[in-house]
C-alpha cells in the first residue's frame, strides 16, 4: 500500500467494519481493519454456538482470511485505547496509527444498569469465548444434577436448582436462547441421563417491559409468548431483576435459586463517544450527522452499534415510512451503513460530488422461537409460524460469510431436525465452566 495514499482507519470487524472494508476495494486508498478479535463474526446465530447445535467456526470467519484477496487492506489485531482528533491518531495498546479518513464501527457491550459485578456470574452472549463459557455453564449444570442425583438422593433442591435456568431480558436473543433451552433439554439431552430427567428443567424468562419482543409488533409477541409458554418456558413480565448471584437471583421482592443466570437484558455502547468527545444518547451512542460523520469531524464517521443514526428509510416494496426512524442495533442498518460510508469515502478522495444523506432500506425484523417457529415483521406483511421460519433460514443462510459455513450450517440443521440431537457437546475448562455454588 502507497503512503502517499489516504489513510483510512476502520476500528471494528464487525458487520458495519468489514462492509466498510470491502466498499474501499479498487480505491486508491490504504485501510487498515483494527479488532480485538481475529475474526468476523455472525451474532445472530451466536446462541445457536452457545446452545451446541453449531460449532464457532461455522458462525465465523478469520478477518485476514476475508480480506486476503483486497490489496488496499491490512489487519491488526489490537485493542483501541483512545483517539487524537487534533493529530488525527487511534492509539493502540502500544502503538499509534494515523489517519485521514476514520470509521468507528465497535459494537456494543451488555448493559448491567449499575452492577457490573453481575457480570461474571450472568454472562452476555456477545464473543466466541461467551457462547464456549454459556454452553459449559448449562451442559455442566446437567452434569452435577446427574451426580448429586445419583449420589445424594436427599437433596432433591439442589438438583432442582441446578435445572433452574433464568434468563434475564425477553428480547430477541432471550427469547432465542429461551427456546432453543427448552428444546434443547426436551429433546437433545432427554435420554442421555440415568439419575436425571432434563425434560424436568425449568427455563424461566424475566423482562422488565409488558412483553416479550418488545420491538416487534404486540400481535407477534403475543404469538412468540404463547409458542414459548407450549415449549414449557415460564415467561415473567412487568418482573424487574434487583439481585443476581451465584445462587440465583430476586425478581420483584422473590428469590428465585438457579445455577445458571444468563443476560440479554440491555446493551451499552462502546467507549468510541468518550474517546471523541462527541455528542452521545443515554446508551453511549455517538449522534451523527445525517452522512454518518461525527458533529466537527467530517473525517470520522461512527456506524452500526457505535451510532445513533436517525434516517428515512423504506421497506421491502419500496414504500416510504412516514417519519425518519432511529435505526435498530441489528445486522442491517450496519451493513448498509458501512457500504454507505464507503461511497462517500471513494467519493471524496476522486473529487465527486458526495452522496444524498444515509436512507434506510429497512427490510423487517425476524425472531426464531424453536425448531420451525419463528415470527416476521416485514412491514408490510408480518406473520408467525413455519413459513416465518422458512424466511429466517433463508435470510441468515445468505448473509453467513462463505460458501463452506453455509453449506456446512445447512447440514448441521438438517442432521438436528432429524435426530433431535446437539453435535457440539464437548467443553473446555469444565472445572470453570459453571459458578453454581
Amino acid at each position: 500500500m502507497s503512503a502517499t495514499q489516504p489513510r483510512v482507519v476502520i476500528v471494528g470487524g464487525g458487520f458495519g467494519g468489514l462492509s466498510a472494508a470491502r466498499g474501499l476495494a479498487g480505491v486508491p486508498v490504504s485501510v487498515t481493519l483494527i479488532d480485538k478479535r481475529n475474526y468476523n463474526l455472525f451474532r445472530p446465530m451466536l446462541y445457536q454456538v452457545a446452545t451446541g447445535l453449531l460449532s464457532a467456526d461455522e458462525i465465523a470467519g478469520p478477518l485476514r482470511s476475508i480480506l486476503s484477496r483486497q490489496q488496499n487492506v491490512e489487519v491488526l489485531l489490537d485493542e483501541t485505547g483512545s483517539i487524537d482528533t487534533v493529530q488525527r491518531l487511534v492509539h493502540l495498546k502500544e502503538h499509534v496509527v494515523p489517519y485521514d479518513f476514520l470509521v468507528l464501527a465497535t459494537g456494543i457491550q451488555y448493559n448491567y444498569f449499575g452492577h457490573d459485578d453481575w457480570r461474571r456470574t450472568a454472562p452476555g452472549l456477545e464473543s466466541l469465548d461467551d457462547a464456549d463459557l454459556i454452553r459449559g455453564k448449562v451442559l455442566l449444570a446437567f452434569e452435577r444434577a446427574e451426580e448429586i442425583a445419583a449420589l445424594d438422593r436427599s437433596d432433591a433442591e439442589r438438583v432442582r436448582q441446578l435445572l433452574t435456568f433464568v434468563l434475564v431480558g425477553g428480547g430477541t436473543v432471550g427469547v432465542e436462547m429461551a427456546s432453543t433451552l427448552a428444546e434443547m433439554s426436551r429433546m437433545a439431552l432427554a435420554h442421555d441421563f440415568r439419575h436425571i430427567d432434563p425434560r424436568a428443567a425449568r427455563i424461566l424468562v424475566y423482562e422488565a417491559a409488558p412483553r416479550v419482543l418488545p420491538a416487534f409488533p404486540e400481535v407477534l409477541a403475543t404469538k412468540a409468548r404463547r409458542h414459548l409458554e407450549s415449549l414449557g418456558v415460564k415467561v415473567y413480565t412487568n418482573t424487574r431483576v434487583t439481585d443476581v448471584d451465584a445462587g440465583g437471583i430476586v425478581a420483584n421482592g422473590e428469590r428465585i435459586p438457579a445455577a445458571t443466570v444468563l443476560w440479554s437484558a440491555g446493551v451499552l455502547a462502546s467507549p468510541a463517544g468518550q474517546w471523541l468527545g462527541a455528542p452521545m444518547d443515554k446508551s453511549g451512542k455517538v449522534i451523527v450527522s445525517p452522512d454518518l460523520s461525527v458533529p466537527g469531524h467530517p473525517e470520522i464517521f461512527a456506524i452500526g452499534d457505535t451510532a445513533h443514526v436517525v434516517a428515512p428509510a423504506r421497506n421491502l416494496v419500496g414504500m416510504k415510512v412516514k417519519e425518519p426512524m432511529v435505526m435498530p442495533g441489528v445486522a442491517q442498518p450496519a451493513i448498509q451503513e458501512g457500504k454507505y460510508v464507503a461511497a462517500l469515502i471513494r467519493r471524496r478522495v476522486r473529487g465527486q460530488e458526495p452522496p444524498r444523506p444515509f436512507w434506510y432500506w429497512d427490510k423487517g425484523d425476524l425472531a426464531i422461537v424453536g425448531r420451525t417457529y419463528a415470527v416476521a415483521d416485514l412491514r408490510f406483511v408480518r406473520f408467525a409460524g413455519f413459513a416465518a421460519w422458512i424466511v429466517w433460514a433463508v435470510v441468515h443462510i445468505y448473509f453467513l460469510i462463505g460458501f463452506a459455513n453455509r453449506f456446512f450450517v445447512i447440514l448441521q440443521w438438517g442432521i438436528s431436525f432429524l435426530t433431535k440431537r446437539r453435535q457440539v457437546r464437548v467443553f473446555p475448562g469444565q472445572e470453570n465452566a459453571a459458578q453454581a455454588p
